[in-house]
């Protein structure tokens, strides 16, 4: 079990994963981007995410993203998180210790396993072998709608027993299992939003922070709504998350990242909007009610623009 210990709130940013016109991971872009949401105020970085469309690359350009995020990372000393879960407990443990190795890698991030559905007491001890493995703290990724296997509160609450240091919760909404994760969640453990329609919400009950792929625009906004949540800053919190709910709504109009990268596209900090097969490029369409949306957003007060 690991002896690294990792403060896990505020905001995060899963970063995607930029590609130059060749198609080929681009490096230089993804440490900007990188460099430009740690000095907007985001409290981590997540590589390796969904958002960084993981499951398209190779085992070399995976490393070469983790090692650049933590390049970044290292020189804000801020923490970085990397999605290593499987749906094989072998290779998830494989995962982590090979990310594990890389200095500013704070913690991993691991998805429910997917596609085989395992009993939710077999997810359980999954968690409890990672953990057992693992040379840095592992936070779990619960999404039921991409893995086909979803925890009830009951079973989050046994990943905390099992060593887990927190969750990212991303169950479409505020249900009944979150609100009482949120009410009997141990100290020590974190329960981040993952869903980014929800964060005022998730905070104003308890939550320690989030994940949220929307943070890749307003980034500055994110940080503050967050902070005025865990603060208890209700009218801040509200007033925050009434502006840029429209941003978030229509950047995942289309599956993600593909809205996100033609945001950062079209202002200049990716050289390509690409995305790998079988995803597909986000429609004009989206793309123009996205940046309609963040101009409205960023005409309120109090909401920045990103600093390129």
């Amino acid at each position: 079990m690991s002896a690294r210990r990792l403060h896990l709130s505020g905001l995060w940013v899963p970063v995607v994963t930029p590609f130059d016109t060749g198609g080929e991971i681009d490096e230089p872009a993804l440490r900007a981007l990188c460099r430009r949401v740690l000095r907007d105020g985001a409290d981590g970085v997540v590589a390796l995410g969904t958002t960084g469309e993981p499951a398209c690359l190779t085992a070399d350009e995976r490393r070469r993203v983790v090692e650049a995020c933590a390049l970044e990372c290292a020189a804000a000393d801020r923490p970085l998180l990397v999605g290593t879960g499987t749906n094989c407990t072998r290779t998830t443990i494989d995962d982590t210790a090979a990310f594990a190795s890389i200095d500013a890698v704070a913690g991993v991030l691991v998805v429910v396993p997917y596609y085989t559905r395992p009993s939710a007491d077999a997810v359980v001890e999954h968690y409890r072998a990672v953990v057992v493995a693992s040379p840095v703290p592992v936070v779990a990724y619960n999404i039921p709608y991409r893995t086909g296997r979803g925890l009830d509160a009951e079973h989050l609450l046994r990943l905390a027993e099992a060593g887990v240091v927190g969750v990212k919760q991303s169950v479409g909404g505020i249900d009944a299992d979150t609100l009482q994760l949120l009410r009997d969640a141990p100290s020590g453990f974190a329960v981040l939003a993952g869903d980014d329609a929800f964060i005022a919400p998730t905070l104003l009950l308890g939550g320690a922070g989030a994940i949220a792929a929307a943070a890749h625009v307003c980034t500055p906004a994110f940080v503050e709504m967050v902070a005025a949540g865990r603060a208890g800053d209700v009218a801040r919190c509200r007033r925050l998350a009434e502006a840029l709910l429209p941003v978030v709504l229509e950047g995942f109009t289309e599956p993600s990242p593909a809205v996100w990268k033609a945001v950062l596209h079209h202002r200049g900090e990716l050289a390509s909007a690409a995305v790998r097969a079988p995803m597909s490029a986000a429609s004009g369409s989206a793309l123009a009610r996205t940046l309609a949306a963040i101009a409205h957003a960023e005409a309120e007060p109090g909401v920045r623009s990103p600093r390129a």
